[in-house]
């Protein structure tokens, strides 16, 4: 059995195709993060159109690549939300469309779901229960997932999602996009303990989380000091030690407060080397697992698309084949809305 995802939430398009028997047979990735660099930020319309050029020639080559042919692809699974509404569009109108030609079933799959089960890809995967933390350029949350489809919301950020804070202290230090990545490589260079910056609502009970009074207080740090490389790196370094202590701090109070030992960070802040590290440390320390994709398979991409629409599609949630050309799209579609908890 065999599986096509299409994954174009945003500025990278990603193809694979997954089988159940030898998995992931083909992965097909194009970003886009050149093109939207001269601007400093992602431009929706251009990122749109980008899918339009890029996904069926990835499609062409992910079938070279596996060496299968369309007859033998039994569904196509698509991000169908969240993100930006014009890439939805790109990725779901072609899924639907081959869907409909091909006379196979078409599989609507939530993002934020494709991320959570990233780890599912690797020789090691987690087993339910466990605690996810989802940190990404758009999200910061914390569930408590007992199986596919029962995911409980235990805390997420009130404001900035993390990567959007990496991203903007980034620009503010005058670094180039895509900004967070760049901090992080320029952090190592940072010496520890040149500034101490809060670890926000730590001090407090829950598990939610705040990341714009960090970057504000980034702000004034940067204002307050001449800028040179070393003072950058400073900064760099305490702005995401502080971030790291605070994701830290929250998933550990989170597998406490569950019970759970088993504890899955996903999404492109995850490929983050220091918050593995550290992170990985912490939870040996509590006798507990962590479990992460590799790096290319935490941002975006087809993989994470192809095998969740695998699972949705062995346990029967897929669209009829009649219902192939209905395309519904969901820019804003909150993970719990899938929860069957």
């Amino acid at each position: 059995m065999r599986i096509l995802g299409i994954e174009t939430s945003c500025d990278d398009t990603g193809i694979a195709i997954y089988d159940d028997q030898y998995g992931l047979v083909a992965n097909q990735l194009y970003s886009q993060a050149k093109l939207h660099a001269k601007y400093g930020g992602i431009v929706p319309e251009l990122a749109a159109r980008n899918h339009v050029h890029r996904t069926i020639p990835l499609i062409q080559a992910a079938l070279r690549e596996s060496a299968i042919f369309p007859k033998q692809i039994d569904a196509i699974a698509y991000t169908a939300g969240p993100g930006l509404i014009g890439a939805l569009i790109v990725g779901a109108s072609i899924a639907c469309a081959l869907a409909f030609a091909w006379n196979i079933p078409s599989i609507p799959i939530h993002h934020l779901e494709g991320h959570l089960f990233s780890p599912m890809l690797e020789e090691n995967p987690p087993k339910f229960p466990f605690v996810a933390l989802l940190i990404s350029g758009g999200h910061t949350q914390l569930f408590q997932v007992t199986n596919i489809g029962k995911y409980n919301l235990l805390g997420e950020s009130i404001d900035d999602a993390v990567g959007e804070a990496f991203d903007k202290t980034a620009k503010l230090l005058g670094l180039d996009y895509p900004g967070g990545a760049i901090l992080s490589l320029l952090a190592k260079k940072g010496r520890a303990g040149r500034f101490n910056f809060p670890r926000p609502m730590t001090d407090r009970p829950g598990l939610n989380f705040s990341f714009s009074g960090l970057k504000t207080f980034a702000a004034i740090t940067i204002s307050q000091n001449q800028l040179n490389d070393q003072m950058r790196a400073d900064i760099a370094r305490a702005f995401e030690d502080a971030v790291i202590d605070t994701l830290i701090i929250k998933s550990m109070r989170a597998l406490k407060e569950t019970g759970l030992k088993r504890l899955v960070i996903a999404g492109g802040v995850s490929a983050n080397f220091a918050l593995r590290k550290r992170m990985r440390k912490k939870i040996e320390d509590y006798n507990g697992e962590m479990f992460c994709a590799r790096p290319n398979f935490c941002t975006d991409n087809g993989a994470m698309i192809a095998y969740v629409g695998m699972v949705h599609f062995k346990r029967g949630m897929v669209n009829s084949k009649s219902s192939a050309l209905s395309i519904n799209v969901k820019p804003r579609w909150p993970l719990t809305a899938l929860s069957i908890v």
